[in-house]
């Protein structure tokens, strides 16, 4: 018998995914579900599904699974829809937010406007700065090959992987054709983020990215922290910097705790309703 869901289309910066309360609709299999509905002609179209629902240890618990099929630890652009989502949907009065993810609890602070949820900061928390390969300093501004190609990257942990090429046009940049290779680059047992940017000034860069398991999306929340901090760590940005990404900005900045905060739209593109 066919079970009937509603569900809620929301992005942040372009990233989109499909949202669902599972406490009120359930889902078996979410990793099955994901890569049907995310397909753009035959489904609903994201770049993933988002499960909500209420945690023992935060406010409330959110599940990633990419378009095909994988799980995600973190997605900072999804994190601010959550936020939206529970406040404006009435499942909390609260503007400050505790999100338990596989990346550990994250704090959501929301920006209204018009008793509705605009845009929001996340707490990120701590980066690392990750050794590859058999060398165990970390890894920054050095050179790895994949595919034939071989570029100088840094590589960055968000609690999730990712590995940041400095390029002179991320514009045109073949991201398509080099993304895929790195993603799968053997020094990453479960593949990588990759990301590639280009500093504008010491305060805006220019970056685009091929997301492990969705491929090419319109913007990655922990992607952007983790260019943000290469852009640090290889003395090319300083202070809160804009981060321009395919579907819109989102600010970084680094706390004086060290943690990493970002700043960025939330919105709802619609509500629906779809049988399986």
């Amino acid at each position: 018998m066919a079970k009937t869901i509603e569900f809620t289309k929301m992005h942040g910066a372009g990233n989109d995914y499909i949202y669902v309360d599972t406490d009120r609709y359930p889902i078996d299999d979410p990793a099955a579900l994901s890569i049907k509905w995310s397909r753009q002609h035959t489904g609903i179209g994201s770049d993933g599904l988002i499960l909500i629902s209420r945690s023992e240890v935060a406010d409330f618990r959110m599940r990633i699974f990419n378009a095909d099929g994988s799980e995600a630890m973190m997605c900072g652009n999804g994190t601010r829809c959550v936020g939206k989502y529970v406040y404006d949907k009435g499942l909390t009065d609260k503007t400050r937010i505790s999100l338990e993810t596989l990346s550990g609890i994250k704090i959501i602070d929301l920006h209204l406007t018009g008793g509705e949820v605009t845009s929001a900061s996340v707490d990120m928390g701590p980066y690392t700065v990750l050794p590859l390969g058999d060398d165990p300093t970390p890894f920054v501004n050095r050179e790895i090959t994949a595919g034939g190609v071989t570029m100088r990257g840094t590589a960055v942990s968000m609690g999730n992987p990712h590995l940041v090429f400095f390029v002179d046009d991320a514009e045109h940049f073949d991201v398509a054709g080099i993304g895929p290779a790195f993603e799968r680059h053997p020094w990453y047992k479960d593949r990588t983020n990759v990301e590639f940017a280009q500093v504008l000034s010491p305060s805006s860069i220019r970056m685009r990215v091929w997301e492990r398991g969705s491929g090419i999306t319109m913007a990655c929340g922990t992607g952007a922290c983790a260019t943000y901090v290469a852009g640090v760590v290889n003395h090319l940005v300083s202070g809160r910097t804009s981060l321009i990404l395919d579907g819109g900005t989102l600010y970084i900045e680094q706390a004086a705790d060290g943690h990493i905060i970002m700043t960025g739209p939330a919105e709802t593109v619609y509500e629906g309703r779809i049988s399986y």
